[in-house]
């Protein structure tokens, strides 16, 4: 038996890219879903298609940006399956643009959605898996959370932070929670589409034209959350075969 099966995962950012994908494959291999986003109807969607299909999902809508919400999405979890033993923190945004524009309201959604939210949702689990001693968190970096690119500042800052948090999780797990800190390059999913610089959204749609598929990553969140409770796969970072960032 995988040892995915059975597990109650949640999943931020569920209803596209690199959460969508994850959801179909952790159902495949008999997870326990718990999906927010903000998008009902997609949302709706996923959980009939992983229903239709066999697996066990359930939904509720979220913005991450929203202590309160995020914390009922992990009540809605234990309502459901009266445990957590994964969270993975999937949403963000990349809205590039050089400081000297001072889109000043992007650097506070990013840092809302890619550091708050991410602190939400680990504040959101780390009560229940501190009682049952176990727990695994994964938490969605960026190769931007290993360099700083000009026109990223601000998006590299945030990437930065969540790999800081993940380590400081793993640090202070006391033995109890895996932490994860996934690092993709590009991968073909909508990050790019809301970029409204116009050199910074053809900067990236160039990074962007080999970018591989959102299973890949899904696939580095199976193999976490596959291994024995004994082993942390603390760090990986997935890239395109041809991609130098």
């Amino acid at each position: 038996m995988s040892e995915v099966s059975g597990k109650v995962v949640i999943i931020t950012g569920a209803s596209s890219g690199l959460g969508e994908a994850t959801a179909k494959m952790l159902a495949g291999k008999g997870a326990k879903l718990v999906l927010g986003a903000r998008r009902e109807e997609r949302l709706r969607k996923l959980v009939d298609d992983i229903e239709s299909s066999g697996g066990v999902a359930t939904y509720k809508t979220v913005d991450v940006t929203k202590k309160e919400e995020v914390q009922a999405l992990a009540d809605a979890a234990i309502e459901a399956y009266g445990r957590i033993d994964v969270l993975v923190n999937n949403a963000g945004l990349m809205p590039l643009a050089p400081l000297d524009e001072l889109k000043v309201e992007e650097w506070e959604q990013m840092i809302d959605v890619n550091i708050k939210g991410v602190m939400y949702g680990v504040a959101a689990v780390l009560k229940p898996m501190r009682e049952q001693e176990s727990g695994h968190i994964i938490n969605l970096s960026s190769v931007a959370g290993h360099v700083v690119f000009p026109g990223a500042t601000v998006y590299c800052a945030t990437k930065f932070a969540v790999k800081a948090i993940s380590e400081g999780i793993r640090k202070e797990s006391n033995g109890q929670i895996r932490s994860t800190n996934i690092s993709p390059g590009a991968v073909a999913t909508e990050l790019t589409d809301h970029i409204s610089h116009k050199d910074s959204k053809q900067m990236a749609d160039d990074m962007y034209d080999d970018a591989i598929d959102a299973d890949a990553i899904a696939r580095a969140v199976t193999f976490a959350i596959e291994q024995p409770g004994d082993v942390d796969i603390n760090e990986m970072i997935i890239r395109p075969t041809n991609q130098e960032l």
